[in-house]
């Protein structure tokens, strides 16, 4: 199917859907909403909701062919999954919590796996107008209020005092552990998949999460941050996939633009 598709053309049919999606979010984001608590004690909002409806209904409509797996969307069972080879993969609104706390720190998520990889990658910033993307041996891209797209790449050579992106809202003994570990480095917090873009435009040199995370919150980023001649691992340095078992976590991983460093030396034993 890969070469039947037209990724350029299916990111930027991407780019629009993602800030229709944000305009929704806005629209909730600029009045009283209410906020319900998901099974696993996370905030959904009316914003969710909305951003989800409106993606799901235009990727169905863009792609019939291509099923939608989205976080608000109910929780497909890998034995139907599995046999997917190409899907769409959405986080509708990355960072409820940011959301929430009114920071601006949140995002609108649209990726395009096939055999396991993001292949299509969209982030779109609301409360900035900003839009990152990428896609397969295409490059990846910014642009800042529907402006022109600007080339956009990781910082190949990590200094003698690292840039680390690290969670706004998830911090942990794991992390704290780390960042000793790796001696002096400055720490850049953010929310939502804005820690991946850090990295692929070069602002950070590295963005370890030792913590859980769910599949539509890395695939879009993922494929930006490759595009842009990145690198993102499980902690033992091997690639980070998709769709490749029952639950939809990830394992622990690192985003980073130097491949000469081992970050993983940087772990406690103990670390996963």
């Amino acid at each position: 199917m890969s070469e039947t598709l037209d990724l350029k053309a299916l990111c930027e049919q991407c780019i629009e859907i993602a800030r229709e999606a944000g305009e929704k979010i806005l629209d909730v984001y600029n009045s009283e909403y209410s906020i319900q608590e998901k099974d696993d004690k996370s905030p959904l909002t009316d914003a969710d909701l909305a951003a989800h409806n409106i993606i799901v209904k235009r990727l169905s409509a863009l792609t019939p062919d291509i099923p939608v797996l989205s976080e608000e969307s109910a929780k497909l069972p890998f034995e139907e999954r599995q046999s997917w080879d190409t899907y769409w993969l959405v986080d509708p609104l990355d960072g409820t919590r940011e959301f929430i706390k009114r920071n601006g720190e949140f995002t609108v998520n649209i990726a395009l796996i096939q055999n396991h990889k993001s292949i299509i990658g969209v982030i779109h910033v609301p409360v900035l107008d900003v839009d990152y993307f990428g896609w397969k041996q295409g490059g990846s891209f910014k642009i800042e209020n529907r402006g022109e797209s600007k080339t956009i790449s990781v910082r190949k050579q990590a200094g003698e005092k690292l840039v680390v992106a690290g969670s706004r809202s998830h911090g942990s003994e794991q992390m704290q552990a780390y960042m000793k570990n790796l001696g002096d480095s400055d720490l850049l917090s953010m929310g939502s998949s804005l820690k991946f873009c850090l990295v692929a435009e070069g602002r950070a040199d590295l963005y370890p999460r030792l913590g859980l995370t769910s599949e539509w919150d890395t695939a879009a980023a993922h494929c930006i941050v490759e595009q842009a001649g990145g690198y993102v691992t499980k902690t033992d340095m091997s690639p980070l996939d998709y769709n490749t078992k029952d639950s939809l976590l990830n394992p622990f991983f690192f985003v980073f633009g130097d491949n000469n460093r081992d970050w993983s030396a940087y772990l406690d034993p103990e670390t996963e």
